[in-house]
């Protein structure tokens, strides 16, 4: 009832004032489990994607996007998105077990296979997660792309600003495997990035994104 309700309200104020356009909104099932796999260039990714489609998508999301800025927190809680302490040891199994619960539920699941924001708009090498769950459950993975979302919100902005942006999505993926294999993870997850660079134009970079952040610090 609340996701209703806050698609109900949020979804024309959005359109308004962003514009999005989405491209292959079709490959989006009417039923039944899937992943969306997408690139991350804005913690607004979280928002635009869930309320551009008809269907409800759960994402999980660091904790500190619940407690940070308000509109955020709103939107986050609004729209079914669940919390998870990333600093937990933890923190990646609770991650993908919330997954499989989701999608045994035959519901939408949202993922960011580069497992943080990018850090300059380049997209980086995925994490094997993607690949766990697509492989265990079988669900198909459908590559999305976000189109400008880093200049609505970008890193250390608390005010959204205007910009047109997009949403593009891909045909469905399957996957056969052993999610237990390294070899198989590495290779459904470099077949997911590859889909969604294809569909966003990004530049590719074969490193994680989490240790370029690291580095930046470093050096800073």
């Amino acid at each position: 009832m609340l996701y209703r309700l806050t698609k109900i309200i949020s979804s024309p104020f959005l359109r308004v004032l962003w514009r999005p356009k989405v491209v292959g909104a079709h490959h989006v099932p009417a039923s039944g489990p899937a992943i969306l796999a997408s690139n991350h260039l804005s913690i607004v990714d979280s928002v635009f994607l869930p309320l551009m489609l008809p269907r409800q998508v759960t994402f999980v999301a660091k904790a500190e996007y619940f407690t940070g800025n308000r509109l955020m927190a709103m939107f986050m809680r609004g729209t079914g998105q669940v919390a998870i302490d990333r600093q937990s040891a933890a923190a990646a199994q609770q991650m993908l077990d919330a997954a499989v619960q989701v999608l045994k539920a035959g519901e939408l699941f949202g993922i960011y296979p580069e497992g943080t924001r990018s850090p300059d708009g380049r997209l980086y090498r995925g994490k094997v997660g993607v690949a766990w769950l697509a492989l265990t459950t079988g669900a198909p993975v459908i590559p999305v792309a976000m189109v400008n979302t880093e200049r609505v919100l970008p890193p250390g902005a608390s005010v959204p600003r205007i910009a047109k942006i997009g949403v593009r999505i891909g045909e469905p993926m399957t996957f056969q495997g052993d999610a237990a294999r390294a070899r198989d993870r590495r290779a459904v997850t470099d077949e997911v990035m590859a889909a969604i660079q294809r569909l966003s134009g990004q530049e590719y970079v074969p490193a994680y994104a989490a240790g370029r952040k690291e580095q930046a610090q470093r050096a800073a």
